[in-house]
């Protein structure tokens, strides 16, 4: 009988090797691809490195508080130097997160009838003039809206107008980058008064006796008490529960008041989610006295009360877009 041949040959495709083709090797061959196709790459990537540069060595002139004349530096100070603001930390990933939606839309980008349009100049030139003033006024944030007008209007010279208005998200979410700082008091302080007021509102309904001062709320016996402070106040998630709605709006659906619609719900859902928080801390204590309610406060078991206004917020999302999506039929956006 003769023996079966033995060969040193290619597997079968049931035994074989799982593909050592990774993500980074994914993107390099798809980068390859594409490239070749996007018109002036070198016009505009020149013009935006000299762009980059004047912001550089001559974006701010607030020297005392910040000593550096750039503006990247100035933001980067802005975005971490605060310890006590941690909200503007999220102007790290915004760009990251830009290019990201850039390179989804690839695509539909690629698609369009790209040429040099000499009317995007008037963005520059308005880029530019923003820019004076802003310096001249040691305003740095004024400079930053100047710097991404200008980046916008290189776009538009490069490629064109088509360029730019299918370009307005994810290039929007560069408002995120603005740090804000103590000026979003305006803002906190609001939500504090709204959310302790909602909550002594409700903790009243449900048989709760609970004291509010401002954003205090107390026990009259003494048992415990808490302030809606900053953090608690909600802003932190409002701006990411925002984030996260004008990018599933964007994404999923092209009508314009869809889109405003989930950006819409991020208010209340910030709102929402934190008044629950707060309502379960102040069960707690209740119940526990201030130990209790600090557990919880603290984020309970392995923080997962912390994640809440998120996990809600990204349900009730997921939820309304389905629904939008079954009522109204509308074209997909290009992958």
């Amino acid at each position: 009988m003769n023996e079966p041949a033995i060969t040193n040959g290619p597997s079968s495709p049931t035994n074989a090797e799982p593909s050592t083709v990774g993500i980074l090797d994914e993107f390099q061959t798809r980068l390859m691809a594409d490239w070749p196709r996007l018109p002036n790459k070198g016009f505009f990537f020149g013009l935006l490195a000299a762009w980059l540069a004047l912001f550089h060595f001559l974006g701010n002139s607030v020297l005392g508080y910040i000593p550096t004349p750039s503006l990247f530096v100035w933001m980067f100070t802005a975005y971490n130097g605060n310890k006590e603001v941690t909200d503007d930390v999220i102007g790290n990933f915004i760009p990251l997160l830009v290019l990201g939606l850039f390179w989804w839309k690839r695509k539909e980008l690629l698609a369009l009838p790209l040429k040099v349009w000499s009317p995007a100049l008037l963005l520059i030139v308005a880029g530019i003039l923003l820019h004076v003033f802003g310096y001249l006024a040691q305003q740095p944030r004024i400079s930053i809206v100047a710097l991404f007008v200008g980046i916008y209007g290189l776009m538009g010279l490069a490629w064109g107008f088509q360029f730019l208005r299918h370009s307005i998200f994810p290039f929007f979410l560069f408002a995120f980058s603005m740090p804000l700082g103590n000026q979003a008091e305006a803002i906190t302080t609001r939500l504090q008064l709204l959310v302790s007021w909602l909550v002594g509102l409700i903790a009243h309904g449900i048989g709760i006796g609970v004291v509010r001062a401002g954003n205090l709320l107390f026990d009259p016996s003494g048992t415990y008490q808490y302030e809606v402070a900053a953090p608690c106040s909600g802003i932190r998630s409002l701006f990411v529960i925002f984030l996260l709605a004008a990018c599933y709006g964007f994404i999923v659906f092209r009508s314009p008041w869809k889109r405003l619609l989930m950006m819409a719900l991020a208010f209340p859902l910030a709102v929402l989610g934190n008044l629950i928080r707060m309502l379960l801390i102040i069960v707690a204590a209740s119940f526990g006295g201030q130990s209790w309610g600090n557990y919880v406060h603290d984020g309970g078991p392995g923080g997962i009360i912390s994640l809440l206004p998120y996990v809600l917020a990204m349900l009730v999302l997921f939820g309304v877009g389905g629904r939008l999506e079954k009522w109204f039929v509308e074209e997909k956006l290009p992958s």
